[in-house]
């Protein structure tokens, strides 16, 4: 299984997607065996209006862990069969390995106002079962 997840340049979460321009990607092998097998930055901007989802889709990702991103962002990920983990907050590692250990759920809560989404310093927390 492939899990992407929106960084910022130093390799922490970014907290929306809208405004994301890296994404780590880790593979998952044998259900608990973790490598990030690369970063990628979309030419063409940031958000879905960069064409990430296809870049996404075309790496064979399966799970998006995010903080904060937009309910049409969401839908455009899910009809490229790449399921959204709304709600996170961390190291892009740990968020990995907590969701793979079945310790991570979706929020449900999409952003409302992309560009006000949260104010600086606030992050959102993982829904932890």
């Amino acid at each position: 299984m492939k899990i992407a997840v929106p960084v910022t340049s130093d390799n922490k979460l970014d907290s929306h997607f809208g405004h994301c321009r890296h994404f780590k990607i880790f593979s998952v092998k044998n259900e608990n065996e973790i490598e990030c097998i690369k970063k990628i930055s979309p030419e063409n901007g940031h958000g879905c209006k960069s064409g990430i989802v296809s870049l996404l889709a075309a790496e064979g990702v399966e799970v998006l862990l995010a903080g904060g991103i937009g309910e049409g962002a969401v839908n455009n990920l899910n009809s490229a069969g790449i399921k959204v983990i709304r709600g996170c907050a961390g190291e892009p590692d740990d968020l990995v390995r907590l969701y793979i250990e079945g310790k991570i759920d979706d929020s449900g809560e999409s952003c409302r106002h992309p560009r006000h989404h949260q104010h600086e310093g606030q992050q959102g927390t993982c829904h932890h079962s």
